[in-house]
């Protein structure tokens, strides 16, 4: 297994061959060099056009001469306080810079040259590309022909290399689609031995509560499942960079050597902000979002244009050609659009953004398909 030293000798050795993947680093990468303040409607990177809600801004502004220090003493306060928030002990708490922070730190922790990292695709490339980039064996299977995990396929795979890390989007990102409580249930009883199962809820709240029931229920009762969030999505913190993961003590343990234990202190402090407004903004925002999606859902269904019924913050749209030159033709007319997704080469990921930023995207994407 590699040590946490030996990981970040890795890393320095990869940065002067490739870069760290994430969903910025992808989305900047499909743009090319178009500054972020250009005038382009951005719809590309799932991220929230609501952005921080006003505490967390002031807690940027105000903490902003504190920046030149670590703050190491706010850093268990913050544990505490994620802890409180899902209503667990602290020691099943690792917070991180962003989830996909934690997510790499169980890439490390719980694959190795014999324990692949087994997925479905299309899904998140992020947790793929660390895993080959240390020489980890990647597992993947397609999604099921309803866009779910097949949960069965996952089991039989890690039956099959006697253990790994199962990793399991959900809602999934491209797709925007569900994998359904009873099916994931099913995973958790039949998980074989030495098998994690981790679960990337960073896109949960924008679900329907009574269509998804979180991962958290496993933790209580001691299962080999980690489950990460994020205060990118929901928040609209994407830039303050805050996450964190949740599982049994042990697997914490196990994980937290292979995460820097510092966070900056703005996101910090930004996300405990947001957290202080959780029950009112997560509802609203939620609510919020979902008119906007349905809208655009039924203005696609007037224009018999096929999609995937989405759960998230975006929807994947059925084009029927290619998307990397649909893109091109749509950024030409002012708006981002997501990058490909292999092997869904004809389907176009939407981010959802403000009704004015959706109405241009309309426009754009009505003249670009009907050309």
């Amino acid at each position: 297994m590699i040590t946490r030293r030996g990981f970040a000798r890795h890393l320095g050795g990869l940065a002067a061959t490739a870069p760290i993947w994430s969903e910025a680093f992808l989305a900047q990468r499909a743009l090319g060099d178009v500054p972020r303040n250009a005038d382009i409607v951005r719809l590309d990177a799932n991220e929230n056009p609501e952005g921080p809600p006003p505490a967390a801004i002031e807690a940027i502004v105000r903490s902003a001469p504190a920046a030149g220090r670590y703050h190491f003493d706010e850093f268990a306060a913050f544990t505490e306080a994620l802890a409180r928030s899902e209503e667990l002990p602290p020691e099943q708490v690792l917070f991180g810079i962003g989830s996909s922070q934690v997510i790499d730190a169980a890439i490390c922790a719980f694959t190795s040259a014999i324990r692949p990292l087994i997925t479905a695709v299309p899904t998140f490339e992020v947790p793929i590309g660390l895993a080959r980039s240390l020489g980890r064996n990647v597992v993947q299977v397609p999604l099921a022909a309803d866009w779910a995990f097949p949960v069965k396929k996952l089991a039989e795979e890690a039956e099959k290399a006697a253990g790994g890390l199962i990793y399991l989007c959900n809602p999934n990102n491209p797709t925007s689609s569900l994998t359904a409580k009873n099916d994931i249930a099913w995973l958790v009883a039949n998980l074989p031995p030495d098998t994690v199962l981790l679960i990337d809820e960073a896109y949960i709240h924008f679900a329907e509560p009574s269509e998804v029931e979180g991962g958290l229920q496993y933790l209580r009762q001691a299962k080999n499942v980690v489950v990460t969030r994020t205060f990118s999505k929901i928040y609209g913190l994407a830039g303050a960079r805050a996450g964190f993961g949740c599982a049994r003590p042990d697997l914490i343990r196990t994980m937290a050597p292979f995460r820097d234990n510092v966070i900056p202190v703005l996101g910090l402090r930004a996300a405990m902000a947001a957290l202080g407004e959780r029950d009112t903004l997560v509802p609203r925002r939620r609510a919020s979002l979902a008119r906007t999606r349905s809208e655009l859902c039924a203005w696609l269904r007037q224009k018999s244009v096929r999609y995937i019924e989405p759960d998230g913050n975006f929807v994947m749209i059925d084009i029927s050609r290619d998307a990397r030159s649909f893109g091109a033709a749509m950024f030409r007319k002012g708006v981002a659009v997501g990058r490909p997704f292999p092997p869904l080469d004809q389907m176009l990921r939407v981010t959802i953004g403000t009704d004015d930023e959706m109405a241009k995207f309309r426009d754009a994407f009505w003249q670009v398909y009907s050309a």
